[in-house]
């Protein structure tokens, strides 16, 4: 259900394109694709899907979820041949933290922010025509920050910052000179140790979450 929500928005997102579309056909410009010593930046919006693969909470039992959310991200990404680039993402997601199934039931555990910047290496196909998709595979270190207790049960929460793989999929589609369309999905293999009211509760858990981005972007 909360990947189908994700994908939702994205379709959404997508829908907005013919507006972009009709606004540059008026004076559409010789598309210029993509390149060695290109440099493009991105906004996007993003639907950060956790997917809470597996955890396991102490004294207490249970799952930990961590709710979907959606925020905007700049990305920057520069070619080294026509076919190779660097991409770096950037942005900040919030997200609900829930002990599912432990012995006293649900728990609310408290909100958490993450900065999780992302670098991949990527391969391009058919960087010069307008449709161009790429793959790509890379690092990712995720920052969590800003933790705030819910109160009750849990007092305090911590959580241990950690590296993670990543691999993407997506395509650039040239709309007009130096303008592209941009669709990508990562998906981030990240496993964290939250401890709770000051470690006497610790919960490991893979969130491992489906980042599903829909923008445009402007090459220079």
């Amino acid at each position: 259900m909360i990947f189908m929500r994700s994908l939702t928005l994205a379709a959404l997102l997508v829908g907005a394109a013919p507006i972009a579309l009709l606004s540059t056909a008026q004076a559409q410009q010789p598309l210029v694709g993509k390149g060695e010593g290109a440099f493009i930046t991105r906004l996007r919006g993003l639907a950060v899907v956790p997917q809470n693969s597996d955890s396991s909470i102490s004294v207490i039992g249970g799952k930990v979820d961590a709710t979907t959310t959606y925020t905007p991200e700049v990305d920057f990404s520069y070619f080294f041949t026509d076919n190779i680039a660097l991409e770096l993402i950037a942005a900040t997601t919030r997200h609900k933290i829930t002990g599912k199934g432990t012995v006293i039931g649900d728990v609310r555990v408290g909100e958490v922010s993450l900065l999780p910047p992302t670098l991949t290496a990527q391969w391009h196909f058919m960087p010069k025509q307008a449709f161009s998709p790429y793959i790509g595979a890379g690092v990712n270190y995720t920052v969590f920050f800003d933790g705030k207790a819910a109160g009750g049960v849990v007092t305090k929460t911590s959580y241990e910052n950690n590296f993670g793989a990543a691999i993407q999929a997506g395509f650039d589609y040239n709309i007009s000179g130096r303008w592209f369309l941009n669709f990508d999905v990562k998906q981030l293999f990240l496993s964290t140790t939250a401890k709770l009211n000051g470690g006497a509760i610790k919960a490991n858990v893979d969130l491992n979450p489906t980042i599903i981005g829909v923008g445009f972007g402007y090459r220079f």
